[in-house]
């Protein structure tokens, strides 16, 4: 399978790391919007392109994994590569997928191609399980806990203040609310009670820290609704200690099973990453080999994960997953 990339940040760098892992699968371009002498890939040999040639190079590509765009970006870059290409993007604004969904899905059904949307571990993995979990425990309730994990959102904001230089915001999960949803008593949780948010900046010399402190726990929509804590710290603080992507969470569903709704029941899925880009790039890469395999079979328009049958995923023929997997 033929895979290109579309541009090349975090995310990029990190498929073409997950392409290396995976033995049917080959980088064979790499699309920019910068100039393609400025970008060094770690693949020898592989073209990089301007995104104005790609039309010239559809050809050239299977599946492209769109690595380059924000959550602003993905809406007008999907449709617009599913013209061209067999698509995956990793949109995760929640509540616009329906919209993005059917942008897509007009594109890639003109044009014949199968477009796959919001892939990555939430939303991706993290919708699965709880699809399953409604599945299995129809009489029950949802619960989605985030970190301890950077939110490049939240830090974005941070940063946007002014007076600050530098920053990164961790969300926390509050351990008792995780333990309140594991024990099956099915809590009512507030968006305060279920995680916290703590911020590292480095202001500007001379900077009013008061008043940055007031205005990240009074940001409306980012930190207003949660118990925030704010530290101060130097340039060379923050490169030493917070220099990574981590992120994880929990999906768990709590409900009740017998005739009687006697028994408690827990499901609980959890990730933790050291690199969230890294983990999301290897989610992209396992779907992408799913898109390439489902338009081969003349299955186009646009795809969710919940589309997608597992077998797709794997390299292994249904002999070797029978045999070792189920």
């Amino acid at each position: 399978m033929k895979i290109g990339i579309l541009g090349y940040g975090n995310l990029g760098k990190g498929v073409e790391c997950a392409i290396k892992q995976n033995p049917d699968c080959e980088l064979t371009a790499v699309f920019t919007r910068r100039d393609p002498s400025s970008v060094k890939i770690l693949t020898a040999g592989v073209p990089v392109y301007n995104v104005s040639e790609v039309e010239k190079h559809k050809d050239e590509v299977d599946v492209l994994i769109i690595c380059g765009g924000s959550a602003t970006d993905l809406p007008k870059q999907t449709p617009e590569y599913a013209k061209y290409f067999n698509v995956i993007d990793s949109f995760d604004t929640h509540a616009k997928i329906p919209e993005h969904f059917a942008n897509v899905d007009k594109v890639a059904k003109d044009f014949k191609h199968t477009a796959l949307i919001s892939c990555g571990w939430d939303p991706g993995l993290f919708s699965l399980n709880r699809l399953y979990a409604n599945c299995i425990l129809p009489n029950g309730k949802d619960y989605t806990f985030w970190g301890k994990g950077v939110s490049q959102g939240h830090s974005d904001a941070i940063r946007r203040i002014q007076g600050v230089k530098d920053g990164k915001q961790y969300t926390i999960p509050v351990q008792a609310a995780l333990d309140a949803v594991r024990s099956g008593s099915n809590p009512d949780l507030t968006t305060r009670q279920k995680h916290t948010r703590e911020c590292f900046v480095v202001a500007e010399e001379g900077a009013d820290k008061a008043r940055i402190e007031k205005e990240i726990k009074e940001m409306p929509n980012y930190f207003a609704d949660y118990d925030t804590t704010v530290h101060f710290i130097s340039e060379e603080e923050l490169k030493r200690d917070h220099s990574g992507i981590p992120h994880g969470g929990f999906v768990i569903r709590s409900g009740k099973t017998g005739w009687d709704n006697e028994y408690n029941n827990v499901i609980e899925y959890s990730l933790k990453l050291d690199s969230n880009p890294a983990f999301t790039s290897s989610v992209l890469v396992a779907y992408a080999r799913a898109v390439y395999r489902m338009n081969k079979e003349g299955q186009t328009g646009c795809k969710t994960v919940f589309d997608v049958a597992p077998a797709y995923l794997s390299p292994l023929s249904g002999d070797e997953i029978r045999a070792h997997l189920l």
